[in-house]
């Protein structure tokens, strides 16, 4: 039986040579028997990030085998055994938390425990192979709405429960329906594919990995919508998710998808790529709309509402790369069968960013009203190194850090929102007690502060005086009163600022003043950074008992700050130590621990 080998060929695994693999794998079947060589397959994102390069062998039978950090010297023993033999190369496979060996994805608690609907052709299809996503019903759904109505469509989006999964959580059906509703000739559609969070890369990997049902979605829209054009704004940086949008748009308009009088209805649709401004802020969906036209990239004042007067003041609905690919599920296999996933108020699935300290690094889709310790212990395999769980950030910069006493906390719309966090687009960012919560909320306040487009005052001069008072905290020159200042910004910010960047900036601030007072306080008042981040108060030292003489540390101090002979006690020397922690990070033994450098 002829089988199938899936190269992963996203971003992350291109950057670890998988192109080098292809074309290894390909050299190795040269010569093959027809018959029995397998066809190859360069998709997308598999997933499982910090273990790529992946390949995926499946066999007709729907039994496949996932090899991880595979190399280009691999190929040969993957052909000839495994695709030709069937046998299992066991230093290729997944090495499970209880050490044993995992074959199959279905095996992977990585994988076991999601449930993918937006990400379902990711990893599995060839993205700019349209006969793929043909294969796998595609643009059935887009065939289906053909013969609907406006009200039909939007009467299944609403059914579902969609909401937009860009970060705000607005219902889809009720802005499509507003969009619907106006009058005019000239309507648009948008998909915002600006995703500028760090650490965020969901929308980027779909993009890149199944563009043609974000163009099914988008298809949809303007159906229910009457639009007759589109816009895909796609972030400067993704230049993978660009060319494969674009093959895919190529591929879509010469299969009758996407041109004048599709499929001889009258219906006609067409989209264009444009390049993102290159500011966080163009995530924004005014911003966005402004860019498009080609300006500066700045919030408007709404009302009125893009729906209602948006793109060269016409009526446009804007959604996210996720939302749209959520669509054609949606029509093809009915609004119950989504809203059955999820929770009362936040339906359906959604995709994370998973990154940090945390073992299984990588693209997830998980159940609404999933639980974070499923998802950081269950999914992500727990903190790197057994260290202990400190806090999860989610929602980008403009969300907030939830603390290990809320493990339990399910995931959704609500909940997060109520405790000073954000769904945001998806990013998840996991951290140990090596994070100092205050450094945390400097960065992002930093990162902000840069992005913000400074068109209103609160924004603008509140982020420069936060930043100000954060990086004085973290040098040592933190004041009482300090927080409560702080707190005060924060307040201003989230009621005068014109946009959504502003009126959410504060939230990293908030919810580590909140859930991690203690740290600014010890910072304050004793100038002390207790995770060792903040490095003009931090000294790094080693617990003699602990230390075993290996050198690592050693080996690895830029600085020459320490010293010992092998298998000799090591120790630091205070006045060479730069505070980096790299020996801490390190250090298999955890003889390393930070102290303050005022008690020296």
């Amino acid at each position: 039986m002829k089988k199938s080998v899936l190269v992963c060929c996203g971003t992350g695994c291109l950057a670890a040579g998988s192109v080098g693999v292809l074309d290894a794998l390909r050299r190795e079947t040269e010569g093959v028997d027809v018959s029995v060589a397998p066809q190859y397959k360069a998709t997308g994102c598999s997933g499982l990030c910090e273990s790529g390069p992946s390949v995926r062998i499946l066999s007709g039978d729907g039994s496949d085998v996932s090899y991880y950090k595979v190399q280009p010297k691999d190929a040969g023993e993957i052909i000839s055994r495994t695709v030709l033999k069937g046998e299992i190369i066991e230093r290729l496979c997944y090495t499970g938390d209880d050490g044993k060996k995992l074959v199959s994805q279905n095996e992977n608690p990585f994988f076991s425990n999601q449930k993918k609907v937006a990400l379902r052709n990711v990893g599995i299809i060839d993205p700019i192979d349209i006969n793929d996503y043909l294969e796998r019903g595609g643009y059935c759904a887009f065939t289906k709405a053909l013969g609907m109505s406006s009200e039909e469509i939007i009467a299944e989006i609403e059914g579902s429960g969609l909401r937009g999964r860009g970060g705000a959580g607005f219902p889809t059906a009720a802005k499509w329906r507003v969009g619907a509703e106006q009058e005019t000739g000239q309507k648009y559609i948008v998909c915002n594919g600006d995703e500028g969070d760090p650490g965020a890369f969901m929308d980027g990997y779909t993009m890149e990995g199944d563009p043609h049902s974000v163009i099914e979605g988008m298809l949809i829209a303007a159906l229910a919508v009457g639009a007759n054009h589109g816009f895909m704004y796609i972030r400067d940086e993704y230049a993978l998710a660009r060319k494969n949008f674009g093959i895919a748009l190529e591929a879509a308009r010469d299969n009758g998808y996407l041109g004048e009088n599709i499929n001889e209805t009258g219906f006609s649709f067409d989209i264009e790529i444009v390049r993102g401004g290159g500011a966080f802020v163009c995530g924004e969906e005014t911003a966005l709309l402004e860019s498009v036209e080609g300006k500066v990239g700045e919030p408007r004042f709404r009302p009125p509402y893009p729906s209602v007067s948006g793109l060269w003041g016409c009526p446009t609905v804007t959604n996210n790369v996720e939302t749209f690919a959520n669509i054609p599920v949606i029509i093809d296999k009915g609004c119950k069968a989504f809203a059955e996933v999820g929770t009362e108020k936040s339906k359906g699935t959604k995709v994370f960013a998973f990154v940090g300290k945390v073992k299984r690094t990588g693209l997830v889709e998980v159940p609404m009203g999933i639980t974070l310790r499923k998802l950081i212990y269950d999914i992500g395999g727990g903190i790197r190194n057994d260290r202990p769980f400190k806090a999860v950030q989610t929602g980008g910069p403009s969300g907030g850090c939830i603390p290990a006493s809320m493990l339990d906390l399910t995931v959704d719309f609500e909940t997060l929102t109520r405790h000073g966090a954000m769904m945001g687009s998806g990013g998840m960012i996991i951290m140990d007690d090596t994070s100092c919560m205050v450094e945390v909320a400097r960065y992002y306040v930093s990162f902000l502060c840069e992005e913000s487009c400074g068109k209103c005052t609160p924004c603008r001069e509140g982020l420069r005086h936060m930043l100000s008072i954060l990086t004085g905290i973290c040098e040592g020159r933190g004041r009482e009163g300090d927080v409560e200042l702080l707190e005060k910004i924060a307040f201003t910010l989230k009621e005068a600022s014109l946009c959504a960047l502003g009126k959410t900036a504060a939230n990293p601030v908030l919810t580590t003043i909140k859930y991690f007072r203690n740290e600014y306080d010890a910072h304050i008042r004793e100038s002390r950074c207790e995770a060792g981040m903040c490095r003009q108060m931090t000294v790094f030292c080693i617990d003699a008992e602990k230390c075993t003489g290996c050198g690592v540390c050693a080996k690895l101090c830029s600085a020459n700050a320490i010293s010992g002979g092998k298998k000799e006690k090591h120790s630091i020397d205070a006045t060479l130590c730069s505070a980096c922690g790299i020996c801490r990070d390190r250090c298999k033994f955890n003889a390393v621990f930070a102290g303050r450098r005022n008690d020296l």
